[in-house]
């Protein structure tokens, strides 16, 4: 029996890679990359040569029948995302399904890292144990500000990535909804411009929007329960 190999990978710091993966990108028969060219990158650096083949969004079903063929004919195959851990607000989920559905063939995690858990280890007191991990939110405004008066009525904090493109528009959606609520901010995790901010999701709001550009990619935690009540009486009106 074949194994799929679900591998963390860095998600900017390229040290930032556990020896058990780079073990299993060195041992296994083929590589199944989001994007081949920024795989690469990473295999170059530590010196691995796989046969790459690419499985993202839009062919993650079509190219999961690929990988079970390989499976069945004797082949391990990794996983990679193009950062992070597979599966979490990047592709592999679909992946996994097929999969465990079409074959009985093993699906072996590695851990590693992630954006939203690397920025809640800084994050401070949230409140409580609990949290939400949202990821991306839906670039159509009025579903996105639905779902986020739904996340704030949970009361617990909540974990979501932007791009620099639409940082500020959440971030000022959030702070219409709850001008006092906490933010922890983090963008360019782990690499070299790396920003870790906090504050009211006014300030934050206020600091990023004055800025003339904004570069790197955002993991950000908002944390209703130091919310401005009267904000969110006049949402739920």
């Amino acid at each position: 029996m074949s194994t799929l190999y679900l591998v963390a990978t860095p998600i900017g710091n390229m040290e930032d890679i556990t020896l058990r993966a780079l073990k299993v990108l060195e041992s296994v028969d083929v590589i199944a990359c989001e994007d081949t060219r920024h795989t690469q990158i990473l295999l170059s650096k530590y010196n691995i040569k796989k046969r790459t083949i690419s499985c993202h969004q839009h062919n993650e079903i079509e190219s999961a029948k690929g990988i079970v063929e390989l499976l069945d004919s004797g082949k391990n195959i990794a996983f990679c995302s193009d950062a992070g851990t597979p599966g979490i607000s990047d592709p592999g989920s679909r992946l996994v399904e097929y999969v465990r559905s079409a074959s009985t063939h093993e699906i072996v995690p590695l851990p590693g890292a992630s954006a939203g858990i690397t920025l809640l280890s800084v994050a401070g007191n949230i409140g409580s144990k609990a949290f939400t991990f949202e990821g991306f939110l839906s670039p159509k405004p009025g579903r996105r500000k639905k779902r986020l008066v739904e996340l704030f009525e949970r009361g617990e904090a909540f974990i979501i990535y932007e791009s620099p493109f639409r940082v500020v528009k959440i971030l000022k959606e959030i702070a219409e909804l709850s001008s006092s609520c906490k933010i922890v901010c983090g963008r360019e995790l782990t690499k070299a411009f790396e920003e870790i901010t906090s504050g009211t999701a006014k300030e934050i709001y206020d600091d990023y929007s004055a800025r003339l550009s904004i570069k790197g990619e955002f993991a950000i935690i908002i944390i209703p329960g130091a919310c401005d009540d009267n904000n969110q009486e006049d949402t739920d009106a």
